[in-house]
């Protein structure tokens, strides 16, 4: 099957940056887009950002302007960069996948990766 392996979580003061990376291990498919949702306890899952072959990329609103999203496709990797920390940002970072595997799409979800950010 196909893994998602998360790094780069941690502890940060406000004002401060992270980045995460996420890479897709396995074989036997086309990778169509990598990106990042967040979740806290009592909350929806949310978009934070997402990147597909080409360079598109898709922001959630608490994202822009602070995060980037970049790619490398050849290794099936995709890094968030988030500068300008703030405590609302305090999350469950998951990794999400979407694959084509003869012909069908899947999704694919890391285990997450914590991200807490102190006032």
């Amino acid at each position: 099957q196909v893994q998602l392996m998360e790094s780069g979580g941690g502890l940060v003061q406000t004002g401060g940056s992270l980045k995460l990376s996420c890479v897709a291990s396995g074989s036997g498919f086309s990778m169509l887009g990598m990106g990042w949702y967040r979740q806290n306890p009592g909350k929806q899952r949310e978009l934070v950002a997402m990147i597909f072959t080409g360079g598109t990329t898709n922001y959630g609103d608490s994202a822009k302007g602070r995060f980037t999203i970049s790619r490398d496709n050849a290794r099936n990797t995709v890094y968030l960069q988030m500068n300008s920390l703030k405590p609302e940002d305090t999350a469950v970072y998951y990794c999400k996948a979407q694959l084509r595997m003869s012909g069908t799409f899947y999704e694919y979800w890391g285990q997450g990766s914590q991200v807490t950010v102190s006032s």
